[in-house]
């Protein structure tokens, strides 16, 4: 008779007891510097949510180091017509508990997406289109939309399914609290406590591949030194979010090894042009009140753009660890703007730009940013701030941790924020629909305009390019709507962060555009 370690139970209505095997000696431990936020695959569309979900949980189709699309949940996939996709399912998939995956779990996770509310991006963007969900038998799934919809495939490779019989009725809080964490993945859940760490055991009867490692502890170090202070005392075998000062040491180290790549995370500022004066943390010149929101000034924010030193960011603060931008993909991805130079920062410009726009003595903005969440942003917010300040903005910088920071944000507390969108699905409609659509959230559509920014001709540009199944005119599209909003320059974007991981040398991973910790794909380095 076998007995499971006390250690790894969260409760027999979760998952049943494992056997103990030599293989349990085979452990990973993985460091990583961003907070999950809940173990509901629809309650955020945050990365470390997802990477997360996609350990417990599968999606119909998956996506490689480059984002490109393969089998999932569902073996192959096709078009049907302009209005219609068709997915066949694998055979023989069950969730952790022996349930056996059915058509109808996809049209329950489709129906319940919506009804899940988050404190930011819903997953509701991804699947918007599909109007109606058509069960053609056990192994045949057809999901038609409302008109063509050419990237369905590519936004359902990032919805985690559930079981309408094991989650009908569960709550947010029971798949926190492990009761409802039952997937198809390849790791069971064993314990999580909130905001520091998530204990995992191999799926043995996982479809897939097999994952090598039978345990994997998911150690949430927020603290960059603390993170990388870990990897070199043995206590974390892998860690994600390198610290830019700790790289040189970290490759000049035998017992490490790193793996790295330009990421498809844009960092950028929001400048709010649309909130009425009164606006928060927006002062006169002297600090008094101003009659008018400086901002809504089309040449305020340029001169605000204009101010920004890229190079200096990309050199200086991230020391080399990202590529200096001025659009939102990176160069030669799918939708980005060719021939799109990034200038030299020119302060006296923006200087003549603030005193055309009727400010010649400057006023005082606030900027907030996260001091815990992407890689050394409370640095950033400080440089962008004596940035500001030198063309004569009396610029006060806050940077908090993430949780109260993007509160914050999305109350629109401050005048400017550093924020990120990391495009994980390899083009820019999630971003042009997520972050600068006009809101409508029973659409999907505006989920993170903190802005409430409204641009009705980039909207059509976007509406038109979700809707084009050529290649070519779609990109073309999704260019003139990238320039539109960029034009406005309410969004200014910083630069492109570099995706950047640190291991024992005798471990391997190949570098993920979209960022994420992936523990099946670490592997036993060759010898």
């Amino acid at each position: 008779m076998s007995h499971c370690p006390r250690r790894l139970l969260l409760g027999l209505a979760m998952l049943p007891c494992l056997a103990v095997a030599p293989a349990m000696s085979q452990s990973l431990t993985m460091g990583v510097g961003s907070p999950v936020s809940s173990l509901d695959p629809h309650y955020h569309l945050l990365r470390s949510n997802g990477e997360v979900g996609a350990m417990l949980f599968d999606t119909l189709l998956t996506t490689d180091a480059q984002a490109r699309l393969h089998p999932g949940l569902a073996e192959s996939w096709r078009p049907v017509g302009t209005e219609a996709w068709e997915f066949t399912l694998r055979e023989g998939v069950r969730f952790h508990d022996g349930t056996p995956l059915q058509a109808d779990d996809f049209a329950f996770t489709f129906e319940r997406i919506p009804q899940v509310r988050g404190p930011g991006a819903s997953y509701t963007t991804h699947i918007r289109p599909i109007s109606r969900v058509e069960i053609l038998d056990e192994r045949r799934l057809r999901l038609h939309t409302s008109g063509p919809a050419p990237l369905l495939p590519t936004y359902l490779s990032q919805v985690l399914i559930l079981s309408r019989r094991l989650h009908a009725d569960a709550t947010t809080a029971d798949l926190n609290s492990g009761k409802a964490a039952i997937g198809t993945g390849p790791f069971r859940l064993a314990s999580y406590t909130a905001g520091d760490r998530i204990a995992l055991v191999r799926n043995d009867a996982y479809w897939g591949e097999r994952p090598h490692w039978a345990s994997v502890t998911y150690r949430m170090i927020i603290n960059d030194a603390a993170r990388t202070a870990a990897l070199l005392a043995g206590d974390v075998d892998f860690i994600d979010q390198v610290p830019t000062t700790d790289l040189d040491r970290l490759r000049a180290d035998r017992r490490f090894r790193l793996a790295e790549t330009t990421s498809l995370r844009v960092m950028y500022v929001t400048l709010d042009g649309t909130r009425p004066p009164p606006v928060p943390a927006l002062t006169a010149a002297g600090g008094g009140p101003l009659a008018a929101n400086p901002l809504s000034d089309l040449r305020v924010r340029q001169a605000l753009a204009m101010a920004i030193d890229r190079r200096l960011l990309v050199e200086r603060v991230m020391q080399g660890a990202a590529l200096a931008t001025t659009q939102f993909m990176p160069p030669g991805s799918y939708s980005a703007l060719p021939d799109r130079p990034v200038p030299a920062a020119d302060p006296e410009g923006a200087r003549r730009l603030l005193a055309e726009a009727g400010y010649p003595g400057g006023f005082g903005l606030t900027l907030i940013g996260s001091n815990d969440r992407y890689m050394n942003d409370a640095r950033v917010v400080q440089a962008l701030g004596q940035m500001w300040t030198r063309i004569g903005i009396r610029t006060t910088v806050e940077a908090q941790p993430y949780a109260v920071f993007i509160n914050r944000a999305t109350r629109r507390e401050a005048p400017a924020a550093l924020l990120s969108w990391g495009n994980s699905t390899g083009e820019a409609s999630v971003l042009l629909n997520s972050v600068l659509r006009i809101p409508d959230r029973e659409a999907g559509r505006g989920a993170a305009n903190r802005l409430q920014y409204s641009n009705p001709a980039m909207d059509e540009l976007v509406a038109a390019a979700e809707m084009e199944m050529d290649d070519g005119r779609r990109e073309d599209l999704l260019r003139r709507a990238s320039l539109a909003a960029l034009d406005d320059a309410m969004l200014v974007p910083l630069y492109l962060q570099k995706a950047l991981w640190a291991m024992r040398e005798n471990l391997s991973y190949e570098a993920r555009m979209d960022e994420r910790n992936d523990p099946v794909a670490i592997q036993p380095a060759a010898r």
